[in-house]
């Protein structure tokens, strides 16, 4: 699985565009000849709820997961974009670098669809992860898996693809591969289950409901690419690792 190709999963369009620009993405080739494209963000879809997972559910409709999951809408100066994200305690999110990147203020919005107030957001230089506090309290967070998942593991990713409904898919991973975007993150995992732009930002769980990694990418053959635990962790135990966000001027 060495040498995929990937396209990041967000695209945008300037706020004053009219049809959408075609997706960008990378031919399938060794991570060396590999160069990130310039990226456009994609139109906010209006916001609908719409849990594809009926089983194990509270009283009002939505299991744990889902309730750990929130949409982030990232209104820049002159674009907008969205993204996904998920929750690790009551006040603090993961999502994606690029998700985040060049903000003049961040929109977080929950499976309830209740907007909560973004207190601080920073990103981290090795990898294409971000951490965003909320002034106001989280659903619900799940844990943190202890390792990073192997070649034909079982994971879910839960996230709001194209900004709109909340969805559930499912996939395997594939095996590892070097990261064709950030040649100084090294490993990545390579899965087959369903992104679309807007799912950048959303947890990989495993079948025990636990984070195994971080939607960031996807390849040109409709692959995704995840960012593992393993460097989560690892990143969330540097007090260096993150900076905060530059806004947009």
């Amino acid at each position: 699985m060495r040498g995929a190709a990937a396209a990041l999963t967000i695209t945008a369009t300037l706020a004053a565009c009219g049809a959408l620009p075609p997706f960008p993405t990378l031919p399938t080739a060794a991570p060396s000849d590999i160069a990130a494209r310039d990226l456009v963000p994609s139109a906010p879809v209006a916001p609908s709820i719409a849990p594809s997972d009926a089983a194990a559910l509270s009283p009002d409709g939505f299991g744990a997961v889902q309730r750990m999951a929130v949409r982030i809408r990232n209104v820049g100066c002159g674009r907008i974009s969205t993204g996904s994200g998920f929750a690790i305690d009551d006040h603090t999110l993961i999502t994606n670098r690029h998700v985040v990147a060049d903000a003049a203020s961040l929109q977080v919005s929950t499976y309830d669809g209740r907007d909560l107030d973004v207190a601080t957001a920073s990103t981290a230089a090795l990898a294409d992860l971000a951490v965003v506090r909320t002034k106001d309290a989280l659903p619900s967070a799940p844990q943190l898996g202890d390792a990073d998942p192997v070649a034909g593991d079982h994971v879910t990713v839960v996230g709001y693809p194209e900004g709109g409904a909340l969805t559930v898919t499912e996939g395997r991973v594939l095996g590892p591969t070097s990261d064709p975007l950030h040649e100084n993150l090294g490993e990545v995992l390579l899965t087959d289950a369903p992104v679309e732009p807007g799912s950048s930002g959303s947890a990989a769980l495993d079948e025990a409901g636990r984070v195994v990694g971080v939607v960031y990418a996807k390849t040109d053959d409709e692959r995704s690419l995840l960012v593992p635990v393993s460097t989560l962790r690892m990143l969330l135990t540097d007090t260096g690792a993150f900076t905060p966000v530059t806004p947009c001027s």
